[in-house]
């Protein structure tokens, strides 16, 4: 059975940077492409980035290009969400999730990714 374990989340003052890592088990991890997506309180699940299954794709939502890279690193099944000059609006749980085979983009769909996710890791940005 997979499975997605987020970590690297924490606090951070606004301007600061955080690296999220997603690790994965239990799954072909050559062969999916990955997500990540963050849910603030009292609002919908959202994508952020996205990086296909050959790594070549890569997806930003426009409110955080130029401030966030996604990485994968296949020998590690790993995952990244390098985050720069965060603001108090990027404060939300970040999940990370994986979809077999490619993807096209990185709205949040939950009839496409609906199988695997991790548990979130909390973000806060405080100004």
């Amino acid at each position: 059975q997979a499975h997605l374990v987020e970590s690297g989340g924490g606090s951070v003052q606004s301007g600061g940077s955080l690296r999220l890592s997603c690790t994965a088990s239990g799954l072909r991890f050559d062969d999916y492409s990955l997500g990540w997506f963050r849910q603030a309180p009292g609002k919908e699940r959202e994508g952020v980035s996205c990086i296909s299954w050959s790594g070549r794709n890569t997806f930003y939502t426009d409110s955080m290009k130029g401030r966030v890279t996604i990485s994968r690193d296949n020998g590690k099944n790993t995952v990244y969400l390098q985050m720069n000059s965060l603001k108090p609006e990027d404060t939300a749980i970040y999940y990370c999730a994986a979809v077999e085979g490619s993807i096209s983009g990185c709205e949040y769909d939950p009839l496409f990714w609906s199988d695997k996710w991790g548990q979130g890791t909390q973000v806060t940005v405080s100004s």
